[in-house]
């Protein structure tokens, strides 16, 4: 997989340490989550990442370039502030001015536009818009020069159930593009729905940087039920593939040590007499893992 971005023992000090030594890839064509609490550095990685703080020491390459030049930023799209446009100019005019500053063709204008849900809304002022709106218009300012890395720094923060959903859709839609994104978040929740990749800050040290499904080393669990729990549990027991096997809820909570599909599971529970009333096999929550990732690391 091509490389678009590899970072190396990339550090910042201020009075503290924003960032420290911190490594990572980015491939092509995927998205990956930058999560940390506020204060763990992710602005500050992106500020370096752009060229607009220097760093400390480190380094890092963008399409197998070293450094940020200005050729490097015309092939990045990135929301890192609030966005700031003419409150009193249609989203159409400032999008005209953005391109025009730009230097790239107004031609994509209705083409962003009706990648964020806007193009209906494209001859209203930008003062009549919500939150979720003004954060919409943003990453279609993004795009305009159709980038092949789009940065979005919490871009949705602030906003309602319904426009973190839309942002949701709108970065999956435009992933399916073949643009790789990088979004910042400290929401556990938004980083699982739409990232394949995470980098794990804490402190500013990288404590994990991988696949979101490869993030924890645990096989899953079974939820099971049937109409004989305790029996159930034996045969459990009896397999040696789990190694907790907990009742919770009404539910066997099965650990798995020994991965197993459901199917097998359900045909050697079946060969004992068990006809199971419920069978679910289910991976931790990135909360859980998260959780004790930072358990694993105390800093």
């Amino acid at each position: 997989m091509e490389k678009i971005l590899e970072v190396k023992n990339l550090t910042k000090k201020f009075k503290h340490i924003a960032v420290n030594n911190i490594s990572f890839d980015v491939e092509k064509g995927n998205v990956y989550g930058l999560l940390g609490p506020n204060g763990s550095g992710k602005s500050t990685t992106f500020g370096m990442l752009l060229s607009t703080i220097n760093p400390t020491s480190g380094s890092w390459k963008w399409f197998g370039k070293d450094g940020t030049d200005t050729e490097t930023l015309k092939k990045i799209g990135a929301i890192i502030e609030q966005p700031n446009f003419y409150p009193y100019l249609s989203a159409e005019k400032n999008l005209q001015i953005v391109a025009e500053i730009k230097g790239v063709s107004e031609k994509r204008i209705d083409e962003v536009l009706d990648i964020v849900n806007l193009l209906a809304r494209k001859k209203d002022a930008f003062r009549t818009y919500s939150l979720g709106m003004k954060q919409r218009l943003a990453i279609a300012s993004a795009l305009l020069a159709d980038p092949e890395v789009l940065i979005l720094d919490e871009p949705t923060n602030g906003l309602d159930p319904e426009g973190i959903i839309q942002i949701r859709e709108i970065i999956s839609k435009i992933a399916k593009s073949g643009t790789t994104i990088i979004v910042a978040s400290h929401l556990l929740d938004e980083i699982e729905k739409i990232c394949s990749h995470v980098i794990v800050l804490k402190q500013g040290t990288a404590i994990y940087s991988g696949s979101v499904d490869a993030m924890s080393n645990t096989k899953g669990f079974f939820e099971l039920k049937a109409d004989n729990m305790s029996q159930l549990i034996s045969a459990l027991e009896s397999f040696g593939i789990f190694s907790s096997i907990k009742e919770h809820d009404n539910l066997i909570v099965a650990q798995i040590s020994e991965d197993i599909s459901a199917s097998e599971l359900n045909r050697k529970l079946f060969d004992k007499g068990i006809a199971l009333a419920h069978l679910q096999k289910k991976k931790e929550s990135l909360e859980t893992q998260f959780l004790e990732l930072v358990k694993q690391n105390n800093l």
